[in-house]
């Protein structure tokens, strides 16, 4: 029987963080309304030239030093003709056949080994419009056009055909999002369009070395899709190869709903867009010293980060993994763990309830209502025993919904935990006199009762009692 491989090769767009576009001075804010961040020169007006925003290219620097890309010493803008609504210009300035940044690489784990993937190529390029089909003032049947992502500045990264499932391009993107938001270049959020992926995949028979007719995806809007949509296109085109078919080259749109790609247009070849050098633009001359600057200014990359959070706070590789993921995430972790100086209870809080609490609501972590400052001073009144295990959950709930500190909720609801032996005392001694059958029997060897015991106690005492001087107080009390 004939086995296929994907052979993938993944397109990622990331919009760059800066405060205003990268040939004028437009604003890149998230939201505005319709065609409000515009003026001439993203707007493609007549006489309007174009001026490179510097930290651009900081920015773009910075993410290809942070792949080990080589920086050629020049690189060239150049004209990407193609006619569509929402590119003002009737072309697109971008990078073609002299860019940024070449022949980088990114290594994932899979299945506890490592893989490198080769990076193609990290070129600048600005952002087109968007066309809105649906839903504007009730007009169904309009599509209207909003200019404010026009000129928006982007990188594109561009990967070998390395890939061989839909799990490594899955933890490829995971790992260059962590390396764009850990170097400030990008927030790298798919959900307001600054990060962006297109897949190109062909299969070939197992052991082949000729690469197959090659499909690009589009319309993928979380790693998720990017994964279901290389497996759907996986089996669509062994199918056609199976039933003596031929793939054909062309583009198609993921539905996320039907879990399918459905054909969108013939793929475009290079030609296609009459690429030619900008001729309002110079050439663009790295300085040595410029490079120098950025590569020194390069934070401590994730997978480094991995590897310290592992020898420094004695953490697993998987929860290493998961912190540095996000760099907002690493930086909660290590600024709680310094407050709380107690790592373990810090990472088992913020992968087990922070998390919960954030998948709930979609949200990040910027905007949890919990800071470090929360979680380090809950921990701090579990491991002085002043509230129980119990206890600190209600506390860390009641946090997320007044954002209050913990030893106010404390205060309030009288959650203090009884530690005073008298106290206890009293509390056994209800249970004791309620319970004589079952005292006689654990005074008579049946220490598995030891933990009925216990738990009649804490009922007894609202949950307040303290279980660790519950459970000597009766061991002394029946010894």
């Amino acid at each position: 029987m004939v086995t296929y491989e994907s052979v993938i090769g993944l397109e990622v767009h990331a919009q760059l963080d800066t405060e205003t576009k990268i040939f004028c001075g437009c604003s890149t804010r998230f939201g505005a309304p319709p065609n409000q961040n515009t003026c001439p020169v993203c707007l493609g007006l007549p006489g309007a030239l174009p001026v490179l925003n510097k930290k651009v290219v900081e920015l773009a620097l910075r993410a290809s030093l942070a792949v080990g890309c080589r920086i050629p010493p020049v690189s060239v803008f150049a004209r990407k003709n193609y006619f569509y609504p929402d590119l003002p210009k009737g072309y697109q300035i971008s990078q073609y056949d002299q860019p940024l940044a070449v022949d980088g690489s990114l290594k994932i784990m899979i299945h506890e080994s490592p893989r490198e993937i080769r990076i193609r190529r990290i070129h600048m390029e600005e952002d087109a419009g968007k066309l809105l089909h649906e839903g504007v003032e009730q007009q169904s049947e309009a599509s209207f056009v909003d200019l404010n992502r026009a000129g928006v500045p982007l990188i594109e990264i561009v990967s070998e055909p390395d890939i061989r499932s839909s799990e490594e391009a899955y933890l490829y993107l995971k790992e260059l999002k962590a390396i764009l938001q850990t170097c400030g270049v990008s927030e790298a959020n798919m959900e307001e369009g600054n990060l962006r992926c297109d897949a190109n995949i062909s299969i070939r028979q197992n052991g082949a070395s000729e690469l197959g007719t090659r499909v690009e995806i589009k319309n993928l809007n979380s790693f998720k899709n990017v994964s279901r949509a290389l497996d759907h296109e996986f089996e669509r085109q062994r199918g056609i190869l199976q039933s003596g078919g031929e793939i054909i080259q062309e583009t198609r749109l993921y539905n996320a709903d039907l879990d399918r790609t459905d054909s969108m247009r013939s793929k475009e070849e290079a030609q296609d867009y009459r690429y030619f050098p900008d001729p309002d633009l110079l050439p663009l001359k790295i300085e040595a010293e410029i490079l120098e600057r950025v590569r020194q200014s390069l934070p401590e990359l994730p997978e480094a980060k991995r590897h310290r959070f592992q020898m420094e706070y004695g953490l697993s590789k998987m929860e290493a993994g998961v912190l540095t993921e996000d760099e907002a995430l690493a930086e909660f972790f290590e600024q709680t763990a310094h407050l709380s100086r107690e790592p373990k209870q810090t990472v088992n809080w913020i992968l087990r309830d922070l998390l919960e609490k954030l998948k709930e609501t979609s949200g990040s972590i910027r905007q949890s209502p919990v800071t470090p400052a929360h979680v380090a001073g809950l921990i701090h009144l579990t491991q002085e025993n002043k509230i129980s295990s119990t206890q600190a959950k209600e506390v860390f709930h009641e946090m997320w919904s007044t954002a209050k500190m913990p030893e106010v909720i404390v205060s309030e609801k009288g959650l203090s935990q009884v530690s005073d032996l008298d106290s206890v005392n009293r509390f056994i001694d209800q249970v004791f006199a309620g319970n004589p059958d079952l005292v006689a029997r654990f005074r008579n060897g049946e220490t598995k009762l030891q933990g009925v015991l216990v738990g009649l106690v804490m009922k007894a005492s609202s949950g307040k009692a303290n279980p660790a001087v519950v459970n000597k107080l009766l061991k002394d009390r029946t010894g």
